[in-house]
């Protein structure tokens, strides 16, 4: 896929990863998926641009100060051209905003919030960072899901949020999966997931990342050899070769090696 330069309403844009040792991390995302890392430095609290290709794929920041107890997690951001506004919605609707929206100087303006359900997410409103310069290759984010006991209240709360419509590709009982896509784009951006207790592993709801790599199996290998944990083997998907794992931290992922 080439390189992305904007992304739809509504679309995920942008991760980050709450380590609480970013060296480690480095090191393991640095195995595992093959990343370099660029650090803004001290002035900016040390949030660390992973590299493919020299593209920004995603990056890794330290809890903030106070809150070194937070557990480890991949953050994913929700395009809008309208954070403010978005914010206002997120109120009106039954979420509740712990962040911003505030300008990240020559970057966009951004904001944190929780929806009803209890799952974290952020917004990011572009300026001189786009988001992830490439997606859906090996070395990238290629989709985001969101894992909730509750999928009707999470539908019509981010339905108010952004101009979603959803396809049910599962029963819609035993497997409740909706993907949802926005105006002018022919595939999904993201999915919801009712989630059994077991996905979410005694955790509150929360946005689940997938990165795709060229060889799932090999990539698996490399999570336990460097202290990570693979969830459940390598499966074969109508969607791709798939593999939930954690980091040595504990923040969950899924590996993917896309179809065709």
């Amino acid at each position: 896929m080439p390189a992305r330069s904007s992304y739809p309403d509504g679309a995920p844009c942008w991760v980050d990863l709450t380590a609480p040792d970013l060296e480690a991390s480095r090191e393991f995302y640095g195995a595992v998926i093959g990343w370099t890392f660029q650090d803004s430095g001290a002035e900016y609290g040390h949030y660390t641009m992973c590299l493919w290709q020299d593209k920004p794929v995603a990056a890794l920041m330290p809890p903030p100060a106070g809150a070194e107890d937070m557990p480890a997690m991949w953050n994913v951001y929700l395009a809008t051209g309208d954070a403010d506004g978005t914010v206002k919605k997120i109120a009106e609707a039954g979420g509740k905003v712990v962040m911003g929206p505030h300008d990240v100087p020559g970057a966009g303006r951004m904001a944190f919030a929780f929806d009803p359900t209890g799952a974290s997410f952020g917004l990011w409103q572009p300026d001189g960072h786009t988001g992830a310069q490439l997606q859906s290759e090996p070395g990238a984010m290629c989709w985001q899901e969101l894992n909730t006991t509750d999928g009707g209240s999470a539908d019509r709360f981010y339905g108010s949020l952004f101009d979603y419509t959803q396809e049910q590709i599962g029963d819609g009982t035993n497997f409740d999966y909706t993907t949802w896509k926005v105006p002018g784009w022919d595939d999904p951006v993201c999915g919801r997931h009712q989630a059994p207790q077991e996905v979410l592993r005694g955790g509150p709801p929360y946005w689940g990342t997938y990165f795709a790599v060229a060889d799932v199996d090999a990539a698996a290998g490399k999570v336990a050899a460097h202290g990570g944990t693979v969830l459940r083997e390598p499966m074969d998907s109508p969607f791709g070769r798939m593999c939930p794992v954690l980091d040595p931290s504990g923040a969950p992922f899924t590996l993917c090696k896309l179809p065709g």
